[in-house]
């Protein structure tokens, strides 16, 4: 079994009865997101995807904070995909695949994307950084990519770090502490601009590279 294929298939063990209750009991700890949403500034038209896109929370915010952006989803989880199909109805395209390997010309007739949101996903993909360069290659001219995830969780008692690095564990979830440093290699190799902010207690972490 390929990698790819083994970590759909995990991803679809994980979310399979998950995926009801997913956004109900991650909206208390997966903070940043709203945040990223506000700072996309899309005009209608644009062409915003989501890699790993889950239940479709995200691009449901998405549309009716910038109406009239064209919306497209990725996920390599078809039990995900599912719900995200609920949610968003015909007002997304969406599409299974692997984040780090995806044909985004295949999968939604579009090669380039305006804006690119990689939401609290980085730290669940095993080749993240592969991920994340993927990405940065579907970048459209003057296109944004927008990524929020854990950050060192360095202002958190020390207790309470263990304790919550074991809990995100159980479901396959690993900080990226070398994430700032990476988003500034791929700015610097891709002629991107970067800007980056930490959440309070460096609980999570935004980057934003903006293409000339």
């Amino acid at each position: 079994m390929g990698s790819a294929t083994g970590h759909a298939a995990l991803m679809d063990e994980v979310y399979r009865g998950q995926r009801h209750i997913y956004d109900l009991t991650r909206k208390y700890y997966l903070f940043g997101r709203d945040t990223l949403i506000a700072g996309l500034a899309a005009t209608p038209g644009m062409r915003v995807l989501e890699i790993a896109c889950g239940t479709g929370r995200n691009l449901d915010k998405i549309a009716k904070a910038w109406p009239g952006v064209r919306l497209f989803g990725l996920d390599i989880s078809a039990e995900m995909l599912k719900s995200a199909g609920a949610t968003l109805g015909d007002e997304a395209r969406l599409g299974e695949g692997d984040a780090c390997a995806f044909d985004a010309a295949a999968l939604f007739g579009e090669a380039a994307f305006d804006r690119i949101v990689l939401s609290y996903s980085l730290s669940m993909i095993p080749d993240w950084e592969g991920a994340f360069a993927h990405a940065a290659r579907h970048l459209a001219p003057g296109g944004e990519l927008h990524v929020v995830d854990f950050g060192d969780l360095g202002g958190l008692p020390g207790p309470l770090q263990r304790l919550l690095h074991a809990w995100l564990a159980k479901f396959h979830v690993a900080t990226r502490r070398t994430l700032p440093g990476i988003a500034a290699r791929l700015a610097a190799e891709h002629g991107l601009t970067l800007t980056s902010k930490r959440g309070a207690l460096s609980y999570f972490q935004l980057h934003v590279l903006r293409a000339g």
